[in-house]
């Protein structure tokens, strides 16, 4: 059983598997006003419930776009399936990570989340405007993650919340949905945001994940207000900060420990500080007020990103 306590019940998806756009799990839906291609996407990684619940509540409210087109979609629906309370964490992904595969998608070879982002790959290549849905495996404050360009911290800001918007160049072990095609293209008008809501199963994150969707679909022109729920809107932050992260620490062989706890965004003062041990070789803060970004608290395999750090721009 998992230490975190799961605070929901999670959405059945089936209504939704049809689809209405020749591929399963994907609803596109059309306004006769002209506007831009919006997309939320849920379930990048099988185990992050709390975006599922916002595109199902989206669906089952039947809701319209007042301009251009919304497409609502979930991704890794097989290892959403595959999901056993007794081994929680196994249901981030079938066979790999969903968001690393899109530097691959025309290359050889085949997988269950490879086979998935192909099919995915014409929605997301459509849209203008993506906001992909995400939570954390550890208790963290939630994050929005916007990319390496200007234009992502920019669209953030415009959403208002949450108080971290992080800049960011994504993984070294393959390239994220948010960050492919126009999406990560200085040139190209089209933005992506990726929200990380807090722990995957706590209630407070599917508050989040209902805020900043309702936000991004009024921001968008998508949605009115009139159009969502009274109550998915919280209260904004009263500012928000960027942090741009400088360095991301993967563990060699999956041997990471750290010093102490650390529960996200903490601002370690000093530079030099040992974080923790990977193997034998301690990792240390680069300069004064670093910021620690979504650090894993958990053990995990080898190569995978243990934390970020980052400094307050």
């Amino acid at each position: 059983m998992t230490e975190h306590p799961i605070e929901f019940e999670f959405p059945d998806i089936t209504p939704w598997r049809a689809g209405n756009a020749g591929t399963e799990f994907v609803h596109v839906l059309e306004s006769t006003e002209p506007g831009p291609v919006v997309m939320v996407n849920a379930l990048t990684h099988g185990n992050e419930v709390s975006g599922a619940i916002v595109v199902d509540a989206l669906l089952r409210h039947g809701l319209k776009p007042r301009r251009g087109t919304l497409i609502l979609s979930f991704a890794n629906v097989a290892a959403y399936f595959s999901f056993d309370k007794d081994r929680p964490f196994k249901s981030r992904m079938v066979d790999e990570d969903f968001n690393r595969v899109w530097s691959r998608l025309d290359q050889p070879g085949d997988s269950v989340e490879l086979g998935r982002a192909r099919q995915l790959r014409p929605f997301v290549e459509r849209a203008d405007l993506l906001l992909d849905l995400h939570s954390m495996h550890d208790d963290c404050v939630p994050l929005m993650l916007a990319g390496p360009l200007q234009k992502g911290v920019d669209l953030a800001r415009r959403v208002g919340t949450p108080i971290d918007i992080i800049r960011d160049k994504g993984h070294p072990s393959g390239r994220r949905m948010r960050d492919h095609g126009g999406f990560g293209d200085p040139d190209s008008p089209k933005v992506a945001l990726l929200i990380e809501t807090g722990q995957h199963w706590r209630a407070a994150s599917v508050a989040v994940a209902k805020d900043v969707t309702a936000r991004f679909l009024v921001l968008t022109g998508a949605a009115e207000p009139a159009d969502l729920p009274a109550d998915w809107q919280q209260k904004l932050p009263p500012a928000q900060r960027v942090v741009e992260v400088t360095h991301a620490v993967a563990t060699r062989q999956g041997n990471f420990t750290f010093v102490k706890r650390h529960n996200g965004q903490d601002i370690v003062a000093k530079a030099g500080t040992v974080l923790g041990h990977d193997d034998d070789t301690p990792i240390v803060t680069p300069y004064d007020n670093c910021v620690l970004v979504m650090p894993s608290n958990h053990r995990v395999r080898a190569g995978v990103t243990i934390v970020r750090m980052g400094r307050v721009v």
